[in-house]
C-alpha cells in the first residue's frame, strides 16, 4: 500500500448560510482554517467544505473520512450567544422534536440517523455547535459569535493534529 492510501482522511464541514448572520459561523470557520492552512498547514489529507446542510451533501462530504468535523449554529433556550458545545452523536445530540427543523430545513440529528440507517457515517464524528445570536436575513456575524471564532478555529486545528498519528 503507497503512502497516500494509508494517509488518514479528514473532513471540516462548515454547514450554514452566509446570508443568515450567525448561520454563517461554520463557513467562517472553514475559511479561517483555509487562511491558516496557508502559513501552517493542516493534517495532509484534510479537506474543507462548506455546504447548506443538505443531508445528501453533508454524507458525501463526510463520508469515507476517518474524521469529520461538523462545525453549525445552534439555537438554545436559554440563548448564550457565542458559546460554544463540543459533542459526539452517541447520545449528545438531541433528538428532533416532531415538526421540528433547523434553518436548513433538516436537522443534524436527522442526517446523523439517515446516514447510519444507510451505513454511511465517518469513522468518528465531532460537531461543534456555536449558539447564534441572529439567523435573520443578512450578512456578517454577531459580535459574540464572531468572537468565538478564532478560538474555536484553533480548537480545531488541535483536534486534527491530535488525531493523525505520529509520523504522517
Amino acid at each position: 500500500m503507497d503512502d497516500s492510501a494509508a494517509a488518514v482522511r479528514i473532513a471540516v464541514i462548515g454547514v450554514g448560510n452566509d446570508y443568515r448572520h450567525d448561520d454563517g459561523v461554520g463557513w467562517e470557520v472553514v475559511s479561517r482554517l483555509a487562511l491558516r492552512g496557508k502559513q501552517r498547514p493542516l493534517p495532509r489529507g484534510t479537506t474543507l467544505t462548506c455546504t447548506d446542510g443538505d443531508p445528501t451533501r453533508l454524507i458525501g462530504a463526510w463520508e469515507g473520512v476517518h474524521l469529520a468535523v461538523v462545525v453549525d449554529a445552534a439555537h438554545t433556550h436559554p440563548a448564550r450567544p457565542g458559546r460554544v458545545h463540543r459533542l459526539r452523536p452517541e447520545g449528545d445530540l438531541p433528538p428532533t422534536r416532531p415538526g421540528g427543523t433547523s434553518s436548513h430545513g433538516f436537522a443534524l440529528g436527522d442526517t446523523l440517523q439517515l446516514a447510519r440507517a444507510l451505513g454511511r457515517l465517518p469513522g468518528e464524528l465531532l460537531v461543534y455547535a456555536v449558539e447564534a445570536a441572529d439567523t435573520s436575513l443578512g450578512t456578517g456575524l454577531s459580535p459574540q459569535v464572531a468572537a468565538a471564532v478564532g478560538p474555536l478555529v484553533q480548537r480545531i486545528e488541535e483536534d486534527l493534529v491530535r488525531h493523525v498519528p505520529a509520523g504522517r
